[in-house]
């Protein structure tokens, strides 16, 4: 009986003070369109988007309802408006669906919520990064000297980056994997109200392939603030800072193959375990330094996708770099005896994506699609 009340308690406070905000961010993460979602809880489309831009207020028997088809507890809608992000930076909005940048877009606020929740708990650190904007035009700097004025703003020595993402967890940005039912976007950036986020592909389970996924992130946090998302400059400058930032043209340009002719791949090989990054980066670098022609560029490619390279290429290295900064926090929480259920019990967070967003390994399981 007690139960029962409760439960009636909760479902009364959330329909007093709910939020339609929290309402469009629930709908987004589990990838519904408006209409879809009134289907399933036998309603009207025009309904859903009042509840969402405020204009009625849906009854308890309501709220319960939007609760069980959106997998959340009640109070989740009664939590206050969600955390401020801009816009993240997509790889490509043309190939990416709106219903998909939405479902991104919506996870992005909702790292940002639970790791404002656990900074609350567990100390993290300032968010640090250098502010170099740079314009398409590159009046000011080129993406090449942002990379550079980077290394040397973090304090790297010459050689490779050792470890992208915990020089940039330690310069306070978030590095988490995305949630399976986004697996089909790369990894994205984007900046909340209070530090910097950077969402990693599940799927994209390669050691090399990451690191430059990180840098090209990271480029886009420090020179595009107020870039248009996806668009092929910004795509292309990020492209340039990752680059620059992982293979300092002064210090690897010497040591890149003119043609892949003799013993060429071998030596591209120690490359790629040396620098971190993949061999299509490293051929890409040596034709954009010039050191490589664009038809020895080109017979390369080719060679690589006769071999399979261009979906998966030889290395020595299996395991990704990992985020460490939400999951060690969860498990400082853990240790002090407080467990997911009770940490998120007030928020009414789903357990289960928090659980995907305080991980250290990637979450691929394929995500089912909604009834």
């Amino acid at each position: 009986m007690a139960e029962v009340r409760r439960r009636s308690q909760t479902l009364a406070a959330a329909a007093s003070f709910f939020n339609g905000e929290r309402l469009t961010m629930a709908r987004q993460l589990k990838g519904l369109k408006k209409s879809h979602l009134a289907t399933l809880i036998k309603m009207s489309p025009a309904s859903v988007t009042a509840w969402e831009s405020g204009a009625k207020q849906p009854n308890r028997a309501t709220v319960a309802k939007l609760a069980l088809a959106l997998q959340v507890e009640p109070q989740f809608f009664a939590g206050g408006a969600p955390p401020k992000t801009d816009k993240p930076n997509f790889r490509s909005l043309r190939s990416t669906p709106q219903i998909a940048q939405d479902e991104a877009e919506a996870y992005g606020r909702f790292v940002a919520e639970v790791a404002g929740m656990l900074e609350n708990a567990v100390e993290f650190p300032d968010a640090l990064l250098p502010d170099l904007p740079t314009d398409p035009d590159e009046c000011v700097r080129t993406p090449e000297e942002a990379a550079r004025a980077s290394r040397k703003y973090f304090g790297i020595p010459p050689g490779p980056v050792q470890h992208v993402v915990r020089l940039v967890e330690r310069r306070g940005v978030v590095v988490v994997f995305s949630e399976p039912g986004v697996a089909a976007i790369d990894a994205y950036s984007l900046h909340s109200a209070t530090r910097p986020i950077i969402v990693l592909n599940p799927v994209k389970d390669d050691y090399y392939r990451q690191r430059f996924d990180v840098a090209h992130e990271l480029g886009h946090l420090i020179m595009h603030h107020d870039a248009e998302p996806g668009g092929k400059v910004a795509e292309e400058q990020a492209n340039r800072f990752a680059s620059e930032f992982l293979m300092p043209a002064e210090e690897i340009a010497a040591f890149l193959p003119a043609s892949m002719a003799g013993k060429a791949w071998a030596q591209l090989a120690d490359l790629k375990e040396y620098w971190g990054v993949s061999l299509a980066a490293l051929l890409y670098r040596a034709r954009a330094l010039g050191v490589m022609g664009d038809v020895s560029y080109r017979n390369a490619v080719i060679r690589m996708s006769q071999n399979g390279w261009r979906r998966a290429e030889p290395g020595r290295i299996s395991s990704l770099e990992m985020p460490s900064m939400l999951p060690r926090a969860r498990e400082v929480l853990r240790e002090a005896g407080v467990d997911e259920e009770s940490f998120l019990a007030g928020s009414g967070l789903p357990v289960s994506l928090y659980e995907v967003a305080a991980s250290r390994v990637p979450t691929s399981a394929v995500q089912e699609p909604p009834s």
